[in-house]
């Protein structure tokens, strides 16, 4: 599939895809560990121990397929004919207590579906309490599902499944995973006083062309541009996202990703969808001693609109000299997307005396940084490396996150902040799994020589989906990443904000950039780990 190509230092070429619809189809039926390893260029050898972790990372989060050969769009899940019920509705709950729910899938024409692999979402809320938590869904791969939430607070307690996209949907959206990495694509600019050209670029290019590698000499991280006609590689000056490739599905593919039909739609219940939960007798504290684990769940849940976490305290900043006092003689660093740049734009918002400094970067990318003089605090926003679909990023400011930890000294008063996830959503998940490699072994040499240096990860989040979206950005993309990103970080001492719970738990709709009442509770769970309750 992938065709060897001549190497040579000057020129390094990637793969050839075969980009027409339904060509090797065959691809996504290989098993985990016969996947070619991705592109064409010399991929650095993975060692026995990164090999292994790999392929349990590959492995844990495969998904269920639906049965060989075409299944037609009337045989597809549809959520107006689905319904769930709550097991036991009628039983006696209180605080603390698992509530189960049954769903079961049908297709277009009323037959009950018997096999699983469609991606659902579910939670409990009471919307006078503004309550909200997330559910444990299970695939019993015969058209049903299992739903457990954890009952957290009393009172009337209803229960919300969707339907995010049927299996038929997964399916391709897997496809376009391995077959299409080039969707999206980047182009850069290069210069030499007055003549300039733009090339495209991307983690691996196709076809015969010299291309310029940009491969990063610490990390490996690969990168290419397509050679400019007159202009050397060295000539580049920027980066940008080129655009989204179109005309990615068959006509009966498309049928599987339709806003109003089966993309993220409601599965009603067919009987009642709510229960009333009492009060515990006892308030029992122990919830609260559970150590951190970011495979907890659900990890926290929202009552009167605030964020409670069941793995740590979390208070409230609710004043500005709340936040100034927290992060007197702080140094803070954001590290990521334009998810983790809503955390610096909050804060240099909400607090006064925190003066956002004018780099004159740019708008939307970044770097920013905003200085408090009086209280010592500097707070830094720099955005990831490659691939990143920003407007326009200076070549000189893309850098990677693993080079930029190498480069901070650390110490009980640097806090670092890192999320990273919504960019490769269009990429085998390898490529997501050396990135977190790269940014994880940077950690724990940091963390060596400044064991006081305090961590956290900001998780994915949901969002809104079209047929368009869902091709790119998919939260069943963003789910997969999260779940590896979780596993690779879990057993070093860092720190999580679920952003993904406290997007999807919440009433509001979803959205890429949540809206400021959930990124107050992101902030509130961030500054709950630099400034811990003394208890």
């Amino acid at each position: 599939f992938f065709l060897p190509q001549h190497l040579d230092d000057d020129a390094v070429s990637g793969s050839n895809w075969i980009t027409e619809n339904n060509v090797l189809h065959s691809l996504s039926q290989t098993t985990k560990t016969t996947r070619r390893p991705y592109c064409g260029y010399k991929q650095q050898p993975l060692s026995k121990r990164e090999q292994a972790e790999q392929e349990s990372l590959l492995a844990a989060i495969q998904w269920p397929k639906p049965p060989e050969g075409k299944i037609a769009f009337v045989q597809s899940t549809d959520p107006a004919h689905s319904d769930f019920v709550i097991v036991k509705p009628g039983g006696f709950f209180k605080v603390g207590d698992q509530l189960e729910v049954l769903v079961r899938m049908k297709d277009f024409q009323g037959k009950a579906k018997q096999y699983g692999g469609d991606y659902l979402q579910a939670r409990i809320h009471s919307p006078l309490l503004k309550a909200g938590a997330t559910g444990r869904i299970v695939d019993c791969h015969n058209g049903l599902y299992k739903v457990f939430f954890t009952l957290l607070w009393p009172g009337e307690v209803k229960v919300s499944v969707s339907l995010v996209h049927p299996s038929e949907a997964i399916q391709v959206l897997m496809r376009l995973r391995e077959e299409r990495p080039d969707r999206v694509y980047f182009k850069s600019i290069f210069k030499s006083g007055r003549y300039s050209e733009t090339t495209e670029c991307n983690v691996c290019l196709s076809g015969e062309l010299p291309v310029c590698n940009f491969t990063d000499l610490y990390t490996g991280e690969p990168w290419f541009c397509y050679k400019p006609r007159k202009l050397s590689c060295a000539s580049r000056i920027s980066h940008a996202k080129g655009g989204y490739q179109k005309g990615l599905l068959t006509q009966e593919e498309s049928l599987f990703f339709q806003s109003d039909v089966n993309i993220k739609r409601p599965i009603l219940s067919s009987g009642p969808d709510s229960v009333i939960v009492k009060h515990k007798a006892v308030t029992d504290l122990s919830i609260m001693d559970r150590a951190e684990d970011p495979t907890v769940s659900p990890s926290g849940y929202y009552y009167e609109d605030q964020w409670r976490s069941r793995t740590h305290w979390i208070h409230r900043f609710n004043k500005s000299d709340d936040i100034t006092k927290c992060l007197q003689g702080k140094l803070i660093h954001l590290f990521g997307d334009s998810t983790i740049r809503q955390w610096f734009e909050y804060l240099t918002a909400f607090v006064p005396d925190l003066v956002e400094f004018n780099l004159g970067s740019p708008k939307n990318v970044g770097p920013f940084m905003a200085v408090d003089l009086k209280h010592n605090i500097l707070l830094k926003f720099r955005c990831h490396g490659p691939p990143i679909r920003f407007s326009t990023v200076f070549s000189s400011e893309l850098r990677y996150i693993a080079n930029e930890l190498n480069g901070i000294v650390g110490g009980r008063n640097t806090v670092i902040a890192i999320t990273i996830w919504s960019h490769f959503s269009t990429f085998p998940v390898e490529v997501y799994i050396r990135r977190l490699r790269n940014i994880r072994r940077a950690i724990i040499q940091l963390l060596d020589r400044s064991p006081k240096t305090l961590i956290i990860i900001r998780t994915a989040n949901v969002q809104e989906l079209g047929p368009e979206v869902s091709l790119f950005n998919s939260d069943w993309y963003s789910f997969q990443l999260d779940s590896v990103m979780r596993k690779m970080f879990s057993g070093i001492a860092v720190h999580f904000v679920d952003a993904w719970e406290m997007s999807l738990a919440h009433y509001l709709p979803h959205n890429l950039h949540p809206k400021e009442v959930i990124v107050k509770n992101q902030i509130d769970a961030f500054l709950s780990y630099v400034c811990p309750l003394q208890t």
